[in-house]
């Protein structure tokens, strides 16, 4: 046999030492964590056999729409789906939810949400989808949501080993009007956590852009309904009456003017009337006229003013009138929704890992809605909280309905981006709070358990 030239020496010592590198630490070999870059999450949830199993996952849930406390199904689905996986999870909270966790088990603990519930809408979308469920019909997007979230799920699990923390998937009822975050935490979904990740689909931002803002994002909300009793009669004698309809108008002008005229310009706030019920024949005046609508605010002062303000004028323009009126916030049905604000220092970290995933240029500045969404209500109950919206409008698809419309439609291509998103944001939020050993041991006051 020839013997070995020095250049066949040098390669075969090359590649002993890499070998040899490999057996003794593997995650030189391995790479960096997946987990640790955002880009690579979104490769993966854009794989085929990963995309179109979440969509397989958000139609089966579209065809089934469930209103709020009333998301048995999907709920089920949920828990089979995390079963498969392999994740535990708990379950019931606030009658529907589910509570999930991936990762060590230990501290720090982050939490990202999906809500569950549909609209009643009767859907007017045909496809070979469309709602089964005759007046129900997933209109906001909550279906997309919670396909999201089992994607994140997916993708934290199969890489659970890299984790520095435990992720919470918080799947919660009734976000329409129900106040289900709130019943959530009554019911103790919650407790613990350091941090918790919302997100929602948005008809108005391009595909591939997520879009967010410090600070305020989403107004306080609240509703009213108010009975505003005359004396009926005909209408050809109206002095003999007390005209309720009257009344009810003469309330409805002023309460424009409450933020017209009382409202600092800069303070953004909405009264809007939207019910008006009274009478039911063209020549007769009723005994009374119901009216209700919802008011909106950013901030707890101006939305508590609003409240009172409200009262006071449908109580003092209807005895102006001569009628009485009785007001009811329909608080125990339709809780106040406080304003959702977005940690100042959550921005940062989101602008930063969705940077990573989409690009800078693809992180856009959202400016405040006067919409409520419930998320608001885990600012009570855990330190830090960020709402973020995923873009899914494309032009291409031709005009796009919005939320809340019969003919609102999803495009499934942004569920990666959520998938995705949520997971980087979870995962980073771990590595980054991560805390030493001996720091740990020391430490007077913590908690190391759901």
């Amino acid at each position: 046999m020839a013997a070995a030239t020095p250049r066949l020496l040098l390669a075969v010592a090359g590649l002993t030492l890499a070998v040899l590198a490999a057996a003794v630490s593997p995650s030189l070999a391995a790479g960096p964590p997946v987990l640790q870059d955002p880009a690579e999450l979104l490769r993966l949830a854009k794989e085929p056999a990963f995309a179109d199993w979440m969509v397989g996952v958000r139609r089966r849930i579209h065809e089934n729409p469930e209103l709020g406390y009333e998301e048995f199904q999907t709920s089920e689905l949920v828990r089979r789906e995390l079963h498969a996986m392999g994740i535990p999870y708990r379950h019931p909270f606030a009658v529907t939810g589910v509570v999930a966790t991936v990762g060590t088990g230990g501290p720090p603990f982050v939490a990202l949400r999906a809500d569950m519930d549909a609209l009643p809408l009767q859907e007017s979308v045909e496809w070979e989808h469309k709602s089964k469920v005759p007046g129900k019909m997933h209109g906001c997007g909550h279906d997309a949501h919670v396909a999201m979230l089992l994607g994140s799920a997916k993708i934290l699990q199969e890489h659970r080993d890299e984790l520095k923390g435990t992720v919470v998937l918080v799947f919660q009822p009734a976000e329409e009007g129900g106040g289900g975050a709130k019943k959530m935490i009554e019911d103790r979904a919650v407790e613990n956590i350091d941090a918790i990740f919302g997100l929602h689909i948005a008809d108005s931002v391009p595909i591939g852009v997520l879009a967010s803002r410090p600070g305020p994002i989403m107004a306080g909300s609240g509703f009213f309904e108010a009975v505003i009793s005359g004396k009926g009669g005909h209408a050809a004698l109206p002095h003999h009456t007390i005209d309720p309809i009257l009344a009810a108008s003469n309330v409805i002008v002023s309460l424009q003017q409450l933020v017209s005229r009382e409202a600092d310009p800069l303070d953004s706030q909405v009264v809007t009337v939207g019910k008006f019920q009274g009478g039911g024949a063209f020549n007769v005046i009723p005994d009374s006229v119901t009216i209700g609508g919802t008011f909106r605010a950013f901030l707890k002062e101006s939305f508590n003013q609003l409240k009172q303000r409200i009262e006071e004028v449908i109580v003092s323009q209807a005895s102006v009138q001569r009628c009485s009126a009785a007001v009811d916030f329909l608080s125990k049905d339709r809780p106040f929704f406080p304003p959702t604000i977005n940690s100042p220092e959550l921005h940062d970290f989101f602008v930063n890992v969705a940077g990573e995933m989409v690009g800078s240029r693809n992180v856009r500045d959202r400016q405040p809605l006067m919409g409520a969404e419930d998320f608001a209500f885990y600012a009570e109950a855990v330190p830090s909280t960020y709402y973020y919206f995923v873009g899914m409008y494309n032009e291409t698809r031709g005009p796009q309905a919005p939320h809340h419309s019969p003919y609102f439609t999803i495009n499934e291509d942004a569920l990666p981006y959520g998938a995705a998103g949520q997971a980087a944001l979870a995962a980073r939020y771990l590595l980054e709070r991560q805390q030493p050993a001996a720091a740990t041991a020391d430490k007077a006051e913590t908690h190391d358990e759901l």
